[in-house]
C-alpha cells in the first residue's frame, strides 16, 4: 500500500530526531554539537526522502538550492535542525525538525518533530489546540532579538511576551497552547516556517505576514522575513496593533 505524504514527512522527521538525540548523548556540546547535528539531520532526512520519494526535489537550509524546485510539482521544504543554539545546550528542549511538502502551489503535508519533548506533530491528524486559559494574552518572541512589533502588540493588547527558542518551536508553541500567538519580524527563511505553518493551519490557527498577506512558499527568493501565528480571534487585533505601530 502506498505511503501517504504525511507519513513520509513524519518518517523523515523521526529519522532526524533519532540521530539528533543520539548525538546529544555524546560528549560534545555548544557550537560543535550544533554543527554535527545540522549535518547528521540533513543526511538522515535526505536518505529517508530519497528512499520514499526519489523523484521529488528537496529544498533545505543545509543543502545547495536545487533550482529544479521552481518548476517541480512536489518540493520538500526542510530545516533539519531548527534551533542549532538551543540544541547545543543540553538543558534546552525548544528546538525542532521541519519537513514540509509543497505541491499544487501550496503546503500540503508536514511534520514537525520536537525531539526534546519526544513529540512529532503532523498535519493529519491535525493537532487539537487547547482551549485558551483566559487572562492576559501570551506572545512568543525570540529570546535574543524580540522584535519591536511584538512590543507594540503587547503594549496595545495588554499581553505578556514569552521568550522561547527556535522559530519552529515558537510557532508550534501556539498549537500546543503554551502561548496564544507568535509575532516575528527581522529575518527568516522559507524553511524556518514552512512545516510549522502547515501544522498551525491544519490545527485551525491563523498564519500570515505582518501586513496580513499570505505566506508564500517555493518562491525563488528563500527570504520570508516575518510571520504571525495566532488563534483566529486574535488575528485582527494583532494586525491592527502592528499597523498602528507603523
Amino acid at each position: 500500500m502506498a505511503i501517504s505524504d504525511v507519513a513520509i514527512a513524519g518518517r523523515a522527521a523521526r529519522a532526524a530526531a533519532e540521530v539528533l538525540l543520539r548525538l546529544r548523548q555524546g560528549d560534545i556540546t555548544g557550537r560543535p554539537l550544533g554543527d554535527a547535528g545540522d549535518a547528521a539531520a540533513q543526511a538522515a532526512i535526505s536518505a529517508s526522502l530519497a528512499a520514499d520519494v526519489p523523484g521529488d526535489v528537496v529544498f533545505s537550509e543545509e543543502a545547495a538550492d536545487d533550482l529544479r524546485r521552481l518548476s517541480a510539482e512536489r518540493v520538500w521544504i526542510v530545516d533539519p535542525l531548527d534551533g542549532t543554539r538551543e540544541y547545543g545546550d543540553p538543558a534546552r528542549h525548544d528546538w525542532a525538525v521541519h519537513v514540509a511538502l509543497w505541491s499544487g502551489g501550496e503546503l500540503s503535508a508536514a511534520a514537525v518533530a520536537l525531539p526534546g519533548l519526544g513529540e512529532i506533530l503532523v498535519t493529519d491528524p491535525a493537532p487539537v489546540v487547547p482551549a485558551s486559559p483566559g487572562g492576559r494574552m501570551r506572545i512568543a518572541v525570540s529570546r535574543s532579538r524580540p522584535p519591536a512589533e511584538a512590543d507594540t502588540v503587547a503594549a496595545a493588547l495588554g499581553a505578556d511576551l514569552v521568550p522561547l527558542g527556535s522559530a519552529g518551536y515558537k510557532a508550534v508553541a501556539v498549537v500546543r497552547g503554551e502561548v496564544d500567538a507568535y509575532v516575528h519580524a527581522g529575518g527568516m527563511y522559507q524553511w524556518d516556517s514552512a512545516a510549522p505553518v502547515a501544522i498551525a493551519r491544519a490545527a485551525g490557527l491563523t498564519t500570515c505576514r505582518l501586513d496580513g498577506s499570505p505566506m508564500v512558499y517555493n518562491d525563488p527568493d528563500p527570504w520570508l522575513p516575518d510571520l504571525v501565528v495566532c488563534r483566529p480571534e486574535l488575528a485582527e487585533p494583532i494586525l491592527a496593533a502592528v499597523r498602528a505601530g507603523r
